[in-house]
């Protein structure tokens, strides 16, 4: 059983993360809120709510970044009230809700251009996935202030959407997200209908014919169609949902075959990872053995087969999603913020239903890695996708016309407490490790548990536990730490699992715990053509990249000994203070090259080097250069 322990129970000191959750709160939702001024987006709702025509700006699913920076708010305000942030969130919410039409309709796009033309494009539009992020945020809200003025309105939102499908229409939406919203919704309110809301969309997907009627009768659906993200007439483009020959397949939107049946992650990789979260979410409720099956063959799946190093998933830019086994290509890569963060939603719920190590070290190394270099050191600039290989011309942005990474990062700052720890079965488990204290009750007993450490560039982390009674303490076993020493007020603890559990009722007893940290070399699997001949360097958690800015020579024409020595060292002034690595490598030697271009093999020389290396969240804050995760290997 799970017991969800609040966001506010948990208050977090760390010397990593709390710098980039202040920096978040104080300048990101800052600058996303002017952002959502200036690219129209609050304008919209303004719009709607005067009953106007026209006039509507940006994408036409622009309503969800909006929801998402009202989620992230809405997380801050339950740790901490905040006068100003407050006031601006109940701004926002008002022409949220004065928007929406009676019926419980809200969506800026067709309010304000084609009314007459809702419903009618589930592939596209988008009507469903911006109403899950209002939802999520309402939900949010709820649970941050305990006011129904936002949880109001989604409930209207999810009424008529009960009342209108299942019933005058039967059909899917093109990207998910409002099945996991649904199944927020009903955990907030207890109304069975919209578990059952959610239920019904995840079993009708690859049963429905719409998605292909809708590709197929373009005039009847307002003569859109899709063409390299734009909105376009028909005539004018494909479709990532038709195979080469103009056939309907939908593996794009998951919609090839039923969530039951499906072996591999498919399609847009953002839509996969959200559809899978919200299916993790109905097995929780019901038990549904075949659906569990489903999400454990799919994780296995894109965990050996499908992701990056980094956690990163997604490689193909055209659909921006998953393609085929082993296709992990690197300065060309996809691997969308989003799909990372959509990731640690699906690997969470994974989490609190299993207990299983193996979804919260995934979520440690996406956190640290596939998410968390979306975003610049200060707070205003962002990834896209996320190459493992640049040439340097890959670089942050501070908005995007399809602007969902951004927001998406700040709710995923904002809500970072609700990983760390959790309580399920009367275990109170530690799964990140990150300075804080958490404040909850375990069966009835009080519990203060509180963490420091120095991760990720020590392995050294301190608990100290007070509880009124006895509770059991659960300490997960990172992947990556390979010598692991447990003590507990000075004496030892056998420890030869993903998990140990400590028992015992705790007054102000210490828990020590020192997790190795040595670099080490990791190599793909040999089907990883672009990862061949070349390795990763790893320390703990972090993945680490060379940049040109760093070395001497081009990247490329560096290569590791795979016994190369790496030494550690800690630099505070450098990039808001990271640890660099210095590994032994060669290059060829310069000699003797002028006036060649060719020469034969055996009179090349080598020369010992030094390649200096950063950790991969960080590329690209300083001058741009070359970039390379993958190094060769000799």
């Amino acid at each position: 059983m799970i017991d969800e322990i609040a966001l506010s129970d948990v208050e977090i000191d760390d010397q990593f993360w709390s710098p980039r959750i202040t920096r978040n709160r104080e300048v990101t939702i800052e600058y996303q809120y002017e952002q959502l001024e200036e690219s129209g987006t609050l304008e919209n709702f303004r719009r709607a709510r005067d009953g106007k025509d026209g006039g509507f700006q940006g994408m036409w699913f622009q309503d969800s970044d909006a929801y998402k920076w009202l989620e992230a708010a809405s997380y801050e305000l339950a740790k901490a009230d905040d006068t100003n942030l407050r006031e601006r969130v109940d701004e926002v919410i008002d022409l949220v809700a004065a928007a929406q039409e009676d019926p419980g309709y809200l969506n800026t796009y067709f309010q304000l251009v084609e009314p007459e033309m809702k419903w009618t494009n589930l592939n596209i539009m988008h009507e469903l996935y911006c109403g899950g992020h209002l939802i999520e945020a309402a939900v949010a809200h709820y649970e941050a202030t305990s006011e129904e003025s936002l949880l109001d309105v989604a409930v209207d939102f999810a009424d008529h959407v009960d009342d209108i499908f299942g019933d005058q229409i039967d059909g899917v939406p093109g990207h998910e997200e409002i099945e996991l919203a649904l199944v927020r919704l009903y955990r907030t309110t207890g109304e069975k209908r919209y578990l059952d809301l959610a239920q019904y969309f995840v079993d009708l997907r690859g049963h429905d014919d719409r998605l292909k009627w809708e590709l197929e009768h373009p005039s009847e659906i307002g003569g859109r169609s899709w063409n390299d993200g734009a909105l376009i007439p028909a005539e004018g483009g494909g479709s990532p949902l038709l195979d080469e020959d103009g056939e309907y397949v939908g593996t794009y939107a998951q919609a090839h075959t039923s969530a039951r049946e499906q072996e591999k992650v498919e399609g847009h990789s953002v839509r996969a990872v959200y559809l899978f979260a919200g299916v993790t979410d109905l097995v929780a409720e019901t038990g549904d053995e075949e659906l569990f099956d489903a999400v454990e063959r799919l994780w296995e799946n894109m965990t050996t087969k499908r992701m990056y190093v980094t956690g990163g998933i997604g490689p193909e830019r055209e659909h921006e999603g998953f393609t085929e086994d082993y296709d992990l290509r690197n300065e060309d890569a996809y691997a969308e913020t989003c799909a990372a963060i959509g990731s640690i939603f699906w690997n969470q719920r994974l989490l609190e239903l299993t207990s299983e190590a193996k979804y919260a070290d995934l979520i440690e190394r996406t956190m640290y890695n596939g998410f968390l270099a979306g975003i610049s050191l200060d707070g205003t600039r962002f990834f896209y996708e996320n190459p493992l290989e640049s040439s340097g011309d890959h670089h942050r942005k501070g908005w995007f016309t399809c602007a969902c990474c951004p927001p998406n990062a700040a709710r995923m700052f904002a809500s970072l407490g609700q990983y760390i720890y959790s309580n399920i079965d009367g275990v109170l488990t530690v799964n990140q490790y990150v300075g804080s204290t958490v404040t909850t009750t375990v069966d009835g007993t009080d519990v203060e548990l509180t963490q420091s450490n120095s991760l990720p560039w020590s392995g050294e982390v301190t608990l100290t536990v007070d509880t009124d009674g006895p509770v059991p303490i659960r300490l997960r076993i990172p992947e990556w730490a390979a010598d692991v020493s447990i003590s507990v007020d000075g004496g030892n603890v056998n420890q030869n699992d993903d998990y140990v559990e400590l028992d015992g009722e705790w007054s102000g007893e210490t828990i020590d715990v020192h997790f190795n940290q040595d670099a080490e070399l990791v190599r793909a699997h040999p089907e990883v053509k672009s990862d061949a001949g070349r390795v990763a360097v790893k320390r703990g958690p972090l993945v680490y990249c060379a940049e040109a800015v760093d070395n001497d020579r081009p990247i490329h024409q560096y290569a590791l000994s795979s016994e190369a020595a790496i030494d550690e060292e800690h630099r505070d002034e450098l990039l808001d203070g990271v640890t660099v690595l210095q590994a032994d490598a060669e290059v060829p030697s310069l000699d003797g090259w002028d006036g060649s271009l060719y020469r034969p093999d055996e009179e090349t020389d080598i020369e010992s080097i030094q390649l200096s290396m950063v950790p991969y969240y960080a590329w690209d804050s300083r001058e741009p250069g070359e970039m390379q995760v993958w190094i060769r290997v000799t």
